[in-house]
């Protein structure tokens, strides 16, 4: 079995924030109503919060804080731009920390 890893993220809106993560070049896993894929071996895994709280009793932190930074690989700078734009037209915010030619950071507003 190869090793895979799924990021689980806590979300108020499961079907805005699917159209958000599939707009930023995701696909759905058939095999889970709320799973995205990156790649073979990465998966987001999109959880309402009465969802996460059945994991989890610790709260689930304020959109004022921050907890976990994840990066994305892409194939050029042209291909981030695309998803930035993508990203802002389907409702998420790019980072307010100046941009690096390595790093961007984009913030869906549905967690």
């Amino acid at each position: 079995m190869s090793k895979t890893i799924f990021v689980s993220l806590p979300v108020t809106d499961l079907e805005a924030s699917m159209a958000f993560y599939e707009a930023i070049g995701f696909k759905n896993n058939p095999q889970f109503t709320d799973g995205m894929v990156w790649s073979e071996s990465i998966n987001f895994m999109l959880l309402t919060r009465a969802k996460w709280r059945t994991f989890t009793s610790r709260p689930i932190p304020p959109k004022t804080s921050s907890e976990v930074m994840l990066a994305l690989s892409c194939d050029s700078r042209e291909v981030v731009d695309a998803m930035i734009r993508a990203a802002g037209a389907n409702g998420g915010t790019v980072d307010i920390n100046p941009v690096e030619d390595q790093w961007l950071h984009v913030h869906p507003r549905f967690c």
